[in-house]
């Protein structure tokens, strides 16, 4: 590496835990060079690079392959959902109706 670098930053959150890898890159790195240089692969199995979700400070982005990282930017990798944000709203909802509706 020579001595022109940025810093930034790559991040994954699980239930319980987080991790945030500081790096020093190259000028033109990419968001998925930041993650492969970054290893949190090899600590975090169940991500996958190729195909898992990224995005920079909670914006996804499309191609991490070709989004380049600007100084002090951090790259997030998201985890698949669980459920359906949709569904889980409506179920609440539901519920809650059902609830009210047992008071009365």
């Amino acid at each position: 590496m020579n001595e022109e670098t940025i810093n930034v930053e790559v991040a994954y959150a699980l239930p319980k835990e987080q991790k945030i890898i500081a790096l020093k890159v190259e000028p033109g790195t990419t968001a998925y060079e930041a993650v492969k240089l970054s290893g949190i692969e090899r600590m975090y199995p169940q991500i996958n690079i190729e195909s898992d979700a990224m995005g920079i400070f909670g914006k996804a982005i499309k191609d991490p392959k070709t989004t380049v990282l600007k100084e002090k930017q951090r790259v997030e990798i998201y985890r698949p959902l669980i459920a359906d944000p949709k569904e889980a709203r409506a179920k609440r909802a539901a519920k809650l109706k059902a609830q009210q509706a047992a008071q009365q």
